[in-house]
């Protein structure tokens, strides 16, 4: 059987094209499973999977926990409010005791960066971690490679092969963890990728990526086959980074209007939640070029892939 060549999902970057190729063809197995009656299989029946969220979530979360039942494993759901966290305990304490109730997949979301691979470094030291799998459900500003993946997924159902497709992320590029997990993917899937943002919502030195930068959206449009709105994160804004929602919609806003102007009639995605009015009008988001709900029912089955793969036994230590 397949399998994937690392032990956890930390992030797009370990991923070779064998995996990704896996990982798509997986999902769309998975995909077929969810359009039937019965839509649960009994794949990880033997398996204990706990959701360490740290920060709010609410699609990925659910997503998660939706497809863990679907392989019928047994879920614990874990928020940091109210646990012994607030009592002065460590993220590695944590972590030890949850995997000695024998626990043998951590689905992690955490607001430093890095953190689901400083877990999976000490798990050696763990006296009941022999074999338990680590799984980044977004690490602060870094990565969220399960997002990626079903971007990638959601915009080959569509487009089919992304090599030599041009896909264009635009919006808050510097606070978004989406960002640089669909630039790493979409790279090692021979896509061309665009980041379209006003100058203070790029991180320095974007283009060593192997980016396209561009400041004028009807530009981007006029070349992309794809565009991801990514959303205006507030809640992760230090200082004010555009005049207001007002002024950056009507430079950076995706209006109906505008979409309808371009020449190649890009397909619409969005990771959630969308504001609208700021980043996306509502009718843009709901109209027939949006594939936001596909995105979210593809979410499932690449989770599904995700930890079906995980949950099979061998694979390197990432």
């Amino acid at each position: 059987m397949p399998q994937l060549s690392h032990q956890h999902l930390l992030g797009i970057k370990d991923l070779t094209n064998s995996d990704i190729d896996l990982l798509m063809s997986t999902t769309a197995e998975f995909l077929q499973v969810l359009q039937r009656p019965i839509k649960k299989v009994p794949s990880l029946r033997d398996k204990t999977i706990a959701n360490l969220f740290f920060e709010n979530s609410t699609r990925t979360r659910l997503s998660f926990e939706l497809a863990e039942k679907r392989l019928s494993a047994d879920v614990i759901n874990f928020s940091a409010s109210g646990s012994s966290l607030s009592k002065g305990e460590t993220l590695l304490d944590t972590v030890n005791n949850i995997l000695a109730m024998k626990v043998d997949m951590i689905v992690l979301r955490h607001s430093s960066p890095g953190a689901g691979l400083f877990l999976a470094k000490h798990l050696p030291r763990f006296r009941h971690s022999a074999h338990a799998r680590i799984i980044n459900a977004g690490d602060g500003t870094h990565e969220h490679p399960t997002q990626a993946l079903l971007d990638a997924f959601s915009m080959q159902e569509v487009l089919g092969p992304l090599k030599g497709k041009r896909i264009a992320l635009l919006g808050d590029v510097l606070h978004s963890r989406v960002a640089l997990s669909n630039i790493l993917l979409l790279q090692k899937m021979g896509a061309h990728v665009e980041v379209c943002a006003p100058p203070s919502l790029l991180p320095r030195n974007i283009q060593s990526l192997g980016v396209v930068v561009s400041h004028s959206l009807d530009a981007t449009l006029e070349r992309a086959d794809a565009l991801n709105v990514l959303r205006i994160q507030e809640e992760r804004l230090q200082v004010q980074h555009f005049p207001g929602a007002y002024e950056y919609h009507q430079v950076f806003g995706l209006s109906l209007a505008r979409w309808e102007k371009a020449k190649n009639k890009p397909v619409i995605l969005h990771p959630g939640p969308v504001n609208r009015g700021v980043e996306i009008d509502g009718k843009l988001a709901d109209g027939p070029a949006s594939i936001i709900l596909d995105q979210v029912q593809h979410g499932v089955a690449v989770r599904m892939a995700v930890l079906y793969l995980l949950g099979q036994t061998g694979g390197s230590a990432a």
